[in-house]
């Protein structure tokens, strides 16, 4: 360890650091101890080390644990949830909306689900996309970001702002990215999302024109960054060749997705179209997510742009969130391997059966895919999902596998009640077909979440900026403390 030779108005600290320093070098002994039968300097991972953690988790466990009456006692809404299911309401928002139940005196009614895009009925949206057979993602962000559809003349000033923005900063995917792979390519995408602050010579202007532009680099930008970052894991953790494909300013967000993370870069249109259908139903969902909120709270302390994205991108990184797609498509790998004959529906049942007892797959006891913490009777997303999927799955002969997600969606739910013994709704959530059909499209587990990413960007952005317009309060919400009042002991008397 080398002495600090100078520093800025040096003071007190050097001679602190050098007099600490001249100690390790000399007996390694805890630079902080007396010297005196200190123990050995612990090094990470070291035995200590290791016992050290483990002890402490345990009483770590024990000093954080809560007694669930107090939850009652206080009415505390755990998961911001009422106690018959619904959400709390925490704020009010013009993007989007979820209907997935009515409240008749404090019950919860089941209805037929519905998505509405700034009043937009999602149906409406995607049937007018594939009707005109047309790439409509641009269009759902535009709508998303600025509250009106566009008309063809803004539509394509929109897509063409956005195509000047696939392609990253100089250096950036070099420097930032290639140099220092993630072996989480979700992890990438929040580290890169931080990184851009420092290529903005405005990061923290709150002014709305300026967080615009933000929103808009992030939402073109979001493509490379996922490929790349996605690239630079599989060259540094696997070994394997690395490909990479600039993107193509005058393509969509769908087509750029799958030219960049393919390694000749090669997909069809009907390919790029499935996954553009599915990142308009994922683009949003209300302000109430997991993800959405907490853009909402990040934003609300008025911190940058780039903070307030990669908070939402940590969250929807969660299994319990943003990876449930992921875990459709891991479940579905763990049937095909288990059942030999994917037509035979009696073997899926039994597998099934299993996996709702947890004797497989992950033994959670769960059938992901299914049920929804909103959608009662069904999700409308998962409806339109359903019917793009199957023509994809005639299109790359893989029907007899989409036909097990149908089985899944209808039996799935009677089983469950059977088992469980629990009647519930149990509707196909949007997952159960996206799985579907990022797994036809061959994308890679890796990618699956990180593609929720660069769809959900544009509703983050949207809410991102309601909130600096309309919000206006840091949110502040209250926690009861439980913990008894204890006195102080000193030092030497404890233990």
């Amino acid at each position: 360890m080398k002495s600090i030779k100078s520093i800025p108005g040096e003071n007190a600290f050097r001679k602190l650091f050098n007099k600490v320093a001249e100690r390790v070098e000399g007996n390694d002994l805890n630079p902080f101890s007396n010297g005196s039968g200190a123990p050995r300097w612990w090094k990470r991972g070291s035995a200590e080390e290791v016992n050290f953690v483990e002890t402490m988790s345990q009483q770590l466990e024990a000093n954080n644990a809560i007694d669930g009456e107090f939850y009652t006692k206080y009415d505390v809404k755990r998961g911001l949830r009422n106690a018959n299911g619904t959400g709390v309401i925490v704020g009010l928002t013009k993007v989007g909306e979820v209907v997935g139940y009515k409240t008749e005196n404090n019950q919860k009614i089941a209805v037929d689900g519905g998505l509405f895009y700034r009043g937009y009925d999602v149906h409406d949206l995607v049937g007018n996309v594939v009707g005109e057979d047309r790439f409509g993602y641009e269009e759902t962000s535009y709508l998303l970001l600025f509250g009106e559809l566009p008309d063809k003349k803004q539509l394509a000033e929109y897509k063409a702002t956005l195509g000047a923005r696939r392609e990253l900063p100089s250096g950036f995917a070099r420097d930032m990215i290639l140099v220092a792979p993630s072996n989480n390519v979700m992890n990438k995408l929040a580290r890169s999302v931080l990184a851009l602050y420092s290529y903005d010579d405005m990061a923290d202007d709150l002014s709305i024109p300026n967080v615009l532009r933000q929103s808009i680099d992030l939402i073109g930008y979001f493509p490379s960054l996922i490929a790349y970052g996605f690239q630079a894991k599989r060259a540094h953790y696997h070994n394997e060749s690395l490909h990479l494909h600039y993107p193509d300013p005058e393509k969509s967000t769908a087509e750029n997705i799958l030219r960049m993370i393919r390694p000749t870069g090669e997909y069809t249109d009907l390919e790029a179209k499935s996954l553009d259908l599915s990142m308009i139903l994922h683009a949003e969902h209300g302000g109430g997510n997991n993800s959405t909120f907490t853009t909402h709270v990040v934003s609300s302390t008025g911190t940058d742009t780039y903070s307030a994205i990669a908070a939402a991108v940590g969250s929807l990184k969660g299994p319990k969130h943003g990876g449930a797609n992921v875990e459709v498509i891991a479940m579905m790998n763990d049937l095909k391997a288990n059942v030999k004959d994917i037509t035979n529906y009696k073997e899926i049942e039994k597998y099934l059966l299993k996996l709702l007892k947890g004797e497989a797959f992950d033994g959670s006891g769960l059938i992901y895919g299914l049920g929804h913490a909103v959608y009662t009777v069904s999700d409308p997303r998962a409806l339109l999902l359903k019917d793009m999927a199957k023509k994809l799955a005639e299109d790359e002969g893989l029907i007899d596998e989409f036909m097990v997600y149908d089985f899944i969606e209808k039996r799935g739910p009677q089983l469950f009640s059977e088992i469980k013994g629990v009647e519930k709704n149990m509707p196909a959530n949007v997952d159960l077909f996206s799985g579907f059909v990022y797994s036809a499209l061959n994308i890679p587990l890796d990618v699956a979440t990180p593609v929720f990413a660069a769809s959900r960007i544009s509703g983050w952005c949207a809410h991102r900026i309601e909130e600096l317009v309309a919000g206006g309060k840091i949110m502040r919400p209250a926690y009861v403390n439980v913990q008894e009042k204890r006195p102080y002991v000193s030092l030497g008397k404890r233990g």
